[in-house]
C-alpha cells in the first residue's frame, strides 16, 4: 500500500497533478515535470536500477531518494484505534546513508541524464502491535500502519562522481586509506569503506598504492572527471 510520504513527496515534486502516476510504455512514472521523469523511491536503488538505466536511454530522469533522518513514533493500541504514546526515535539517517544505496546503483549513476536527489526528512510513522508469537519479541513485535512527512529539512542534488566527491572530508592526507576518512567523518570504517568503493567505482578516486595492509586513494583530478 501506498504511504501518505510517499504521496506527499508526488505531490511535492509534481507541477500538474494531472501528470503523477503517468504511464509511459511499460512502466509507471510517478511524476513528470516539464520533459523530466521523476522517480521516488523508498526502498532500495537497486530495485529500481533497470527501469532507470532503461528510461535515461531517451529521457531526462530525476530519482528522488529519501533519507530519514528524524523519527516520531506514533503507536497505536490497534489498527485506525487510540494512540497510545508518541516518542521519538533514536535512529537517525544522515547523507551518508546514500552509500548504502549506491552501492547497488554504481552501474546506473552517474549518468548524463540522471540526476540523484536526496532529501533529508522527518517523518511521522504510525504503528500498531502485531503477532509475533516469541514472547521475547513482542515489544519490537509491530505494523508500520502509515508514514507521514512532517518536513523536509534538506536536499542534496547530485549529477556525478564530482558532486559526491564533496561528502569526502576536505584534508584528507595526500594519499589517504578508508581509515583516514573514517576519523575525519566521526563513523566506523566500513562506513568509509563503502563510501570510498563506490566513488572508486564510479571514478571519483583511483587506487594509487599500499600501507601495510591498507589500500590508499587519491582522488581524480577535476579535469579528468569533466572529460568523463
Amino acid at each position: 500500500m501506498e504511504t501518505s510520504l510517499h504521496q506527499q513527496l508526488k505531490a511535492l515534486y509534481a507541477d500538474d497533478t494531472e501528470r503523477i502516476e503517468v504511464k509511459l510504455g511499460r512502466f509507471r512514472i510517478d511524476a513528470i515535470v516539464g520533459d523530466e521523469l521523476i522517480e521516488i523511491q523508498h526502498g532500495s536503488l537497486a530495485a529500481i536500477r533497470d527501469k532507470i538505466q532503461t528510461l535515461v536511454k531517451d529521457h531526462d530522469v530525476r530519482v528522488v531518494k529519501p533519507i530519514v533522518a528524524a523519527k516520531l513514533l506514533v503507536k497505536r493500541q490497534r489498527k485506525n484505534g487510540k494512540i497510545l504514546e508518541r516518542r521519538q526515535s533514536p535512529k537517525r539517517g544522515t547523507l551518508l546513508d546514500i552509500f548504502d544505496e549506491l552501492v547497488y546503483f554504481r552501474r546506473t549513476f552517474p549518468h548524463p541524464r540522471l540526476i540523484l536527489e536526496v532529501p533529508l526528512v522527518h517523518v511521522e510513522e504510525w504503528r500498531y502491535p502485531g503477532h509475533g508469537r516469541r514472547r521475547r519479541r513482542r515489544e519490537r513485535d509491530h505494523v508500520v500502519e502509515d508514514r507521514k512527512l512532517i518536513e523536509v529539512a534538506e536536499t542534496h542534488k547530485f549529477s556525478t562522481a564530482k558532486d559526491l566527491l564533496r561528502l569526502l572530508p576536505k584534508r584528507l592526507p595526500r594519499p589517504f586509506h578508508t581509515g583516514h576518512v573514517a576519523k575525519k567523518l566521526g563513523v566506523a570504517r566500513w562506513i568509509a569503506q563503502r563510501m570510498v568503493y563506490c566513488l572508486r567505482e564510479m571514478g571519483g578516486v583511483e587506487v594509487v598504492g599500499k600501507e601495510g595492509n591498507a589500500i590508499l586513494y587519491q582522488r581524480v583530478r577535476t579535469s579528468r572527471l569533466s572529460a568523463a
